[in-house]
């Protein structure tokens, strides 16, 4: 197909060969990639063209490396991806020193800092426009107590998290988490200390811990064109997430168009009333919690781009490239669609399924969809082949049944 157009996705990661998958989809071509360093998952594919650039995270390398593949391509635009939460800031940042060829979809700085520094975000949003859970901001790095009488209105188990995550993950220590469970005072004080000692400098946010296991977490994605139009919504029940470290509050499993407490659209009320509030543009991902104390759904974070298990989307017939596509290339406006197709998304082979979901009504279902074959899992792409990526999945799989079987959270 002759397109006017090139394609560039950002990143190394999940998100970003699934990304790269929706292309290839939709045009059966390789697709280019420029990362940090190439992960498995991308190293061994043969659907994308990867380039190392390993300074790509710096604005200075960023910048450098963008404006030169741009001087190579001859169309006249180029659809820019990122599939990181840096990544989306580097564009955003840099948006006025980019190669006028490239076109994306993001928020503006403003609205970016709102949803994307955590501290902010709850500061901005808590006791507004979103449910969210109790919370307390703790400056790190300025020698100042933490205000035992708002602590004391938390209830334990609490859950500590930085933040600002970028700076967070440059300031690598012993026995780092990406968010942390204490059971106590004396807890709380000892993984302030840890992080402290690491060098970051930025806000804690410490909130109370909804009561509930991977069963009650909630996912949902918005695409807002760029005329801050919602043309996409999904809802969906997870039921499990990575067990190392570094990977909690990542998803491994989800089910769409589904909730075991009744699948009720009113719930994305406040989302859309949100988005449409603070004029947001381009690709969202809402982490929610279910909070069987009061039946409501709070809003752990934001993610301002598709998360690393979006790929479900395409799965329900709506392809997140070819929405790019539309909206920046083609300028086509589209109405309003709450995807409800029930589809299973999963990065772990169906022994875990059947094995660690905790929530009756949803392994029902889940088992239900990988009878009627609607369980999709992003990185198994057919036309993606090769012996080394066949072994690379495989092993991957093998993982997973041995994390599960031995790390919990």
């Amino acid at each position: 197909m002759d397109k006017n157009f090139s394609v560039l996705i950002l990143g190394s990661d999940f998100n970003t060969y699934y990304m790269a998958r929706c292309y290839h989809e939709l045009y059966h071509e390789k697709v280019d990639v420029i990362g940090k360093r190439a992960l498995g998952v991308v190293s061994y594919s043969t659907i994308v063209n990867f380039k190392e650039v390993p300074n790509f995270e710096t604005s200075n390398g960023f910048v450098e490396a963008l404006n030169e593949y741009a001087k190579q391509i001859e169309k006249e635009k180029i659809l820019l991806i990122a599939t990181s939460d840096e990544l989306v800031r580097l564009v955003v940042e840099n948006k006025s020193k980019l190669d006028k060829k490239y076109v994306f979809n993001y928020p503006t700085l403003e609205i970016l800092n709102q949803i994307a520094i955590k501290d902010v975000f709850y500061q901005t949003f808590q006791g507004k426009d979103l449910d969210v859970p109790k919370t307390y901001i703790y400056p790190c790095g300025q020698n100042q107590k933490i205000e035992e009488e708002k602590i004391e209105q938390l209830m334990y188990p609490l859950i500590v998290k930085p933040g600002n995550n970028i700076e967070y993950h440059n300031h690598k220590f012993d026995g780092m988490y990406k968010v942390f469970k204490v059971q106590s005072r004396k807890e709380l004080g000892e993984v302030i200390k840890k992080i402290e000692e690491s060098g970051y400098k930025s806000n804690l946010v410490i909130q109370e811990f909804i009561p509930g296991d991977d069963c009650a977490l909630f996912d949902s994605v918005f695409y807002c064109s760029k005329n801050k139009k919602i043309q996409l919504m999904t809802f969906a029940q997870i039921g499990l997430q990575e067990r190392n470290p570094g990977g909690i509050g990542n998803c491994t499993f989800l089910i769409n168009g589904f909730s075991e407490h009744g699948y009720d659209e009113k719930v994305l009320e406040p989302l859309k009333a949100f988005m449409n509030k603070i004029g947001y543009q381009g690709f969202a991902e809402f982490d929610l919690k279910y909070d069987s104390r009061d039946g409501k759904y709070k809003v752990l974070e934001i993610n301002p781009r598709q998360a690393r298990c979006s790929y479900y989307l395409c799965s329900a017939g709506y392809n997140l490239v070819q929405y790019l596509i539309d909206d920046l290339i083609y300028d086509k406006e589209k109405p309003e669609v709450l995807i409800k197709e029930k589809v299973a998304l999963s990065f772990v082979p169906k022994s875990v399924i059947k094995k660690y979901i905790t929530s009756e009504p949803l392994k029902e279902e889940a088992l239900s969809l990988i009878k009627q074959k609607k369980i999709y899992n992003p990185l198994k792409y057919k036309a993606d082949k090769g012996i080394r990526r066949r072994l690379y999945l495989i092993a991957k799989d093998f993982n997973y049944k041995k994390k599960y079987k031995t790390l919990k959270w």
